[in-house]
């Protein structure tokens, strides 16, 4: 139910963003664009297990080794005349960011680590976000740095389980484009995104007493370049 109301609240801000938006149509710079590019995620540095703890103390996992992993998307936005440095956008973008096979320590309050070799796990990240991007608006070369919310859909497979999770979490961007035309741009960007997943899977805790599955943390740097198209 908690996580229901925080991705409604997330929809109904979006939505009296971009309602602020159309009103403004006439008077906007519109654009499309899409891209690919690398995702390189941080170590999932805070694994939480959660564990039932009249049977189990907390535990915890040291940090978790993610891969590389391309990613690519697509991004809807509009700058307007009223204020050319402004704009607001959405997109949506995925990343595979796999949990690779490693070994790790069960960390328990007052108890020495205990070893676990993890078996690896298949992470599908897809991210709807909305931003606001502050530009400056030159006629050929445009820095810009923007920010804002989002939901993100995480879908983990396991050889043993499967599970999904859905999140609000916090994203950020700094790039820069290049108007070849009035209507044809190249852009390069880093993007910074965290959210917090909770996954019931057994896959982490085979061994934990009263454990029924992980908060993982996750930080990713993606590095993309794509084309866009100003209306």
């Amino acid at each position: 139910m908690e996580q229901a109301q925080s991705c409604s609240k997330i929809l109904f801000f979006a939505a009296a963003l971009f309602m602020v938006a159309s009103s403004n149509l006439a008077n906007a710079e519109m654009y499309v664009a899409g891209y690919v590019g690398l995702n390189v995620p941080n170590n999932a540095s805070q694994v939480d297990l959660k564990v039932d703890q009249t049977l189990s103390p907390p535990t915890a996992l040291n940090a978790l080794d993610l891969e590389n992993s391309l990613v690519y998307g697509g991004k809807l936005g509009y700058y307007f005349d009223s204020i050319k440095t402004l704009g607001i956008e959405t997109e949506v973008f995925s990343t595979t960011p796999n949990i690779e096979q490693q070994s790790s320590n069960f960390l328990q309050s007052g108890q020495a680590p205990l070893p676990f070799d993890l078996p690896g796990a298949r992470l599908r990240v897809t991210t709807w976000n909305f931003n606001l991007v502050i530009r400056y608006p030159g006629e050929r070369f445009q820095p810009y740095a923007g920010g804002g919310i989002g939901i993100f859909f995480g879908n983990l497979t396991t050889p043993t389980d499967s599970d999904t999770s859905t999140k609000p979490g916090v994203t950020t961007q700094v790039g820069a484009r290049y108007l070849f035309t009035k209507h044809l741009a190249a852009f390069g960007e880093w993007k910074f995104n965290h959210v917090a997943f909770d996954f019931n899977t057994q896959a982490f805790t085979p061994t934990i007493t009263g454990a029924h599955g992980a908060k993982l943390h996750y930080n990713a740097n993606l590095f993309v370049f794509g084309l866009s198209y100003h209306f």
